[in-house]
């Protein structure tokens, strides 16, 4: 398992030539990133469905992980508009995010169909990135209780397989700072007991999102598996600047395990 995760969502920020320059910069990049290349820091990106292809070439001959920012729940057929999981592994991906707090509040989403959408991420081989976090900001203890109770939900009844869980508090995504660093400690420790203590979710790992940027791994330390950046790695060297605190981070890891 990598030490540190660090994942990208571009939502749909990038028109598709911004989009191509940006995944061949990166590309180029991550290529000369020892942390990267080595596995100890695990890099994955989710662009747009059309965008999908491109960054998967860009990234060809490196280890970055492509995905889609959303998945069908259905099995292929009669589902017009949809892009079905088996399709998604079959051309390469190997991510599916799932849940994230724009899906269910734009367009409804429920946790019956995000635990639909898990099922079928994981039957196709695919990784499972679900978003979790409380609407509201609450008491760590009390969120914590609401994001289990999401873990569950959406796992119910869903192959097995590992998960990628974003711990992405809803009031945090987009505001000016993350989650203050001692919640998200007490609501990552929770979601990592669960997980734990489900022998189907081996080699899972749980990152944050919301307002996550440079500096944040290293305050948080252990209490994460790494990070979910979102408009701060529009800009590649920022981004950079990320991965190259994740390979410090996963050096002190490694250390300590030995």
């Amino acid at each position: 398992m990598p030490q540190v995760t660090v994942g990208v969502s571009l939502k749909t920020y990038f028109g598709h030539e911004r989009a191509r320059a940006w995944f061949d910069d990166v590309a180029a990049r991550v290529r000369d990133h020892d942390a990267v290349r080595s596995g100890a820091v695990s890099f994955f990106v989710t662009p747009t469905y059309l965008q999908v292809l491109p960054a998967l070439a860009a990234f060809a001959g490196t280890p970055v992980r492509v995905g889609g920012q959303d998945v069908s729940a259905e099995e292929p057929g009669a589902f017009t508009g949809e892009v079905t999981a088996a399709e998604l592994a079959e051309v390469g991906a190997t991510v599916a995010e799932i849940g994230h707090a724009e899906r269910r509040r734009l367009y409804g989403e429920t946790d019956e169909v995000v635990a639909a959408k898990v099922a079928a991420a994981l039957r196709a081989g695919l990784t499972p990135l679900l978003c979790i976090g409380e609407s509201e900001r609450q008491a760590p203890t009390d969120a914590a209780d609401v994001a289990v109770a999401q873990l569950r939900s959406a796992l119910t009844d869903a192959p097995a397989g590992a998960v990628i869980v974003a711990y992405e508090p809803v009031w945090a995504i987009g505001a000016p700072e993350p989650a203050p660093h001692e919640h998200v400690r007490v609501i990552a420790s929770a979601l990592r007991a669960a997980l734990d203590a489900d022998a189907a979710r081996d080699g899972s790992v749980v990152i944050y999102g919301g307002a996550a940027g440079p500096g944040l791994l290293t305050a948080l330390g252990d209490a994460v598996d790494g990070v979910f950046l979102g408009r701060f790695a529009h800009d590649p060297d920022a981004l950079v600047s990320v991965l190259d605190e994740a390979s410090v981070l996963a050096r002190r890891r490694e250390g300590g395990a030995a």
